[in-house]
């Protein structure tokens, strides 16, 4: 029997649960790492911190205005996947232009960033 790796997802911010239309992926925190060479060959590696993100899109329900989202700073969002990971991210940040919805289709996307993004099995 196949378990299932990908398709049904859950969102939610600060406990919230809001629609996920999908499109979510993420990054984890860590350091970014960039080769170091000169004349004579590599000399070591530059780290540097680098925040974790996590992108979704939900559907922009009634009751929550676009201004809350715009707003939104020292959130924690959970990104719960089919394949079991439960993505978390603590102290994120809404991230990027001011949020804005497709009325057509009344999605909106959204980024968060911040230093603490884990996922755990």
């Amino acid at each position: 029997m196949a378990d299932a790796i990908a398709g049904v997802a859950f969102i939610s911010i600060n406990g919230q649960r809001y629609r996920l239309v999908g499109e979510a992926k993420y990054r984890l925190s860590g350091e970014t790492r960039e080769a170091k060479n000169g004349s004579d060959g590599f000399h070591g590696y530059k780290a540097k911190p680098q925040n974790g993100q996590i992108e979704f899109k939900v559907r922009d329900s009634r009751g929550v205005p676009l201004s809350v989202f715009n707003d939104m700073t020292d959130e924690t969002v959970v990104l719960e996947l089919a394949n079991g990971k439960t993505v978390t991210g603590r102290n994120m940040f809404r991230s990027g232009e001011p949020v804005e919805s497709d009325a057509e289709e009344a999605e909106v996307m959204l980024m968060f960033e911040g230093p603490d993004v884990r996922d755990a099995a």
